[in-house]
Order: C-alpha cells, then structure tokens, then sequence
C-alpha cells in the first residue's frame, strides 16, 4: 500500500496547494511523518493517518488503496498453533456426494452450553482455554446442522453454529488472523439468516463489522452497520434489551467506522442513537449469545472516548473519565459495569491519553495493571505497543517491570 498511499497523500495535498510543511501543521504532526509516508516507507500509524485525511477534508479510505502483497513469513507460529481450528472451520471438500448423517442424535442443549462457556472465556480474555476448545464447538456445531435436516430443530442448529461461529470469528479478529475470522463471521451471519433470526444475524453483523474495521474497510463496516440498523430497530413500545443491545451494539460499530474514516458528523449522530439505546436499556444488559456482550450507559460512555482519541483530544478522555458519572467505578453497580474486554480497552484508552497529556507514570501503572490482569489480552493490543513506546522515550533508563512490559508487548523483541 505505501506507494498507492504515498501516490494519494501526495495528490490531495498538491490539490488543496498545500505544501509538506503545511499539510503537517494543519494534521496537528511534524513535517517527518507526512514526508516518510509520501516517500512510500513503511511503519505509519493508523491515526497519523486519520490527521492527515482530516487535514486534507477527506475520507481516511480515499488514502487507501492496494498494493502488492508482502512477503510471508516462513517462520509464523500461528499457522501450526491454529492448524485444528484452520481444518474445522475449512475443511476439505471434493466432488463426492455428502454423506449422511452419523451417530448418535446431538445434544442441542450440550451445545448450547458449550457456546455460553466459550463466549464467557473469550469475554473473560481467557485466550488460551478457548484456543483449545474452538475447534470441537465448531465440529459439534457441524454434526448438528448436518443430523437435521428440517424442522424446529434444524432452525435451533442453524442458530446455535451461527453464536458458534459468532464467537470464533471474534476471537479470531483479536489475535489478528483476520482471513480466517472472515470465513467464520459470514458463515454466522448466513446461518442466522438461514434460520430467520434476524437479531441473531444482526449480532454476526456487528462481529463482521469489528473485523472490518480493524482491517481499514471503514466504508464497508458503516454502511452494513446503519443498514442492518434498520432492520431490527426496536418498536417505540414492547421493545426488548436485546433488541436495545444488538441495535445499540450496531449504532456504536458504524460510529467507530466514521470517526476512524473522517466522517465525525456521522459518528455524532450514530453516538447519539447509541446513548438513546443504552438509557432504553437503562442498566448494562448482559447476554453473551444473542447479543456480542454487554451494553449499557457505561458501554456506549467508553466507546465514545475512543473518538477523542482518534482526533487526539487526550485532554478530552482525562476530563471526561473525571467527570462523567458513567466511567466512574462508584456509579457501576447502579448502572451495570463493562464487560473485562471493554474495561480493560477503557484503561488502555486512559493509558494512552496520560502519556500524552504528561503522566506517562501514570500511564505506566496502568499499562502494568493489564499486564497483570489480563495478559493473554494484553499482549495483542498494538495500541497498548505504541503506548509503552511513548513512555519509554520519556524515560532514560526503564525499571525491571517496564521491560517485563515491553517484552510482553513484542517492543523488545
């Protein structure tokens, strides 16, 4: 991509008349960034980025654009370390007929249960224990949608594989492999689709969504987002959490996707449809099936700091962290507390604004605290990687539990 981007960088800016030196003032960055990116050399930040396209009063994916592919790596661990779950979730397939259905008539409440627990481990971070359990969900997941072929039972298999698959896909988008996570969440939004369940497809959606923007297709994960927004949008009366949840869930999905894709009027409104949600729901509702998490006032109170930072307001994320009763510990019992994942992403999103307002001690401590709280987690975060490397040029010489730190996070490596 770095000559195409180097090529559009270098495009916009002669449009506006802009110079170098001006394209970085008005992107909030020294004149260095915007000449290494327009030389194509590697190793920008996504919100350098996401400044410049602002600066330039454009879309961050018109920056974008293909280029060739970069040499693979012999020596990747995960192409053995996911070769199971690899195999279950694409096998093999010839020209035979399929064969049919063998053994025992499943247990669709065992499967059930297999699903919930899962989701608890990957909700929990608990990356390891889920790594090994993946791979016979997906196969029991499999037996059951093959054993039925019709019927009440085969829409409940259809809907159990597609949370199934629902929560591999997630996984899967978090420790980055992200070709794989894409088989796993289209194949659960079709299942859901299959079965009818729309809510069931909508949650698949705002899986497909994450992947999405975690691989810059901001475009793609707004417009699926808003559209799937209209689908299962709750009634003004009867409406049920879920229904809250999963359409919230969505609203603040598609406002990620704008804000990161310098679309903040969008992101604006999507926030607000995500409040409006999270106070329908009135206190955090969980359910780990239907609905991709938690949601409520405190979800949709720490989504929304992630926009400060992508502009880079980190003064704005201390203020608020300070002041909104939402992100204050006290207030969470009354009004339902985050899931681990999204709290721990809140104290990342903390860390990172302290650096950059001068606390990078502060920032420390907080780093360290996931570290130890949830380091199967930790170590995939690359914000939390760009985060210690700020403390680290702050400090002329770091402590023992500093470099513990950097080498969890790869910055050592």
């Amino acid at each position: 991509m770095s000559e195409e981007l180097a090529r559009n960088v270098r495009r916009y800016r002669r449009a506006r008349g802009y110079s170098q030196e001006e394209l970085a003032h008005r992107s909030g960055l020294s004149v260095g960034p915007v000449r290494r990116i327009e030389q194509g050399q590697d190793g920008f930040r996504m919100e350098t980025l996401h400044s410049i396209a602002r600066a330039l009063g454009v879309k961050t994916s018109d920056l974008m654009a293909p280029g060739p592919p970069e040499p693979v790596k012999l020596d990747d661990p995960n192409s053995q370390n996911l070769r199971e779950l690899r195999i279950a979730l694409t096998p093999a397939i010839g020209l035979a007929p399929a064969g049919s259905p063998v053994g025992d008539e499943p247990d669709l409440h065992r499967l059930r249960r297999m699903t919930h627990d899962n989701s608890v481990l990957y909700f929990g971070d608990t990356y390891t224990s889920i790594a090994a359990e993946l791979p016979g969900l997906i196969k029991a997941a499999n037996d059951a949608v093959t054993y039925y072929d019709s019927g009440e039972q085969r829409t409940e298999a259809l809907v159990l594989r597609s949370q199934a698959l629902n929560v591999v896909g997630r996984y899967l988008t978090q420790i980055r492999q992200f070709d794989l996570a894409h088989v796993a969440a289209r194949s659960a939004i079709e299942d859901a689709r299959g079965a009818g369940d729309d809510l069931v497809a909508a949650s698949g959606v705002g899986g497909m969504c994450w992947l999405l923007i975690r691989t810059q297709r901001f475009d793609e994960a707004e417009d699926i987002a808003v559209t799937t927004m209209d689908v299962v949008e709750p009634k003004i009366m009867g409406a049920t959490p879920d229904q809250y949840a999963t359409w919230g869930g969505l609203a603040m999905e598609a406002a990620a996707a704008a804000m990161r894709n310098n679309r903040p009027e969008e992101a604006v409104a999507l926030r607000r449809a995500a409040g409006t949600a999270a106070r329908a729901v009135g206190k955090g509702h969980r359910n780990y099936l239907r609905h991709w998490s938690r949601f409520g006032p405190v979800t949709a109170a720490m989504k929304e700091l992630e926009d400060h930072m992508i502009v880079g307001d980190a003064r704005s994320v201390i203020r608020k962290s300070r002041d909104e009763e939402a992100l204050q510990e006290k207030h969470w019992k009354r009004l339902g507390g985050p899931s681990t994942n999204d709290g721990h992403r809140y104290r990342l999103d903390l860390a990172r604004a302290l650096v950059r307002t001068g606390d990078p001690t502060a920032a420390m401590e907080e780093l360290t605290h996931l570290d130890e709280a949830a380091p199967e987690w930790f170590c995939h975060q690359a914000s939390a990687a760009i985060t210690f490397e700020e403390i680290a040029k702050k400090r002329r010489t770091l402590t023992a539990d500093m470099r513990r730190v950097g080498t969890r996070l790869g910055v050592f490596a």
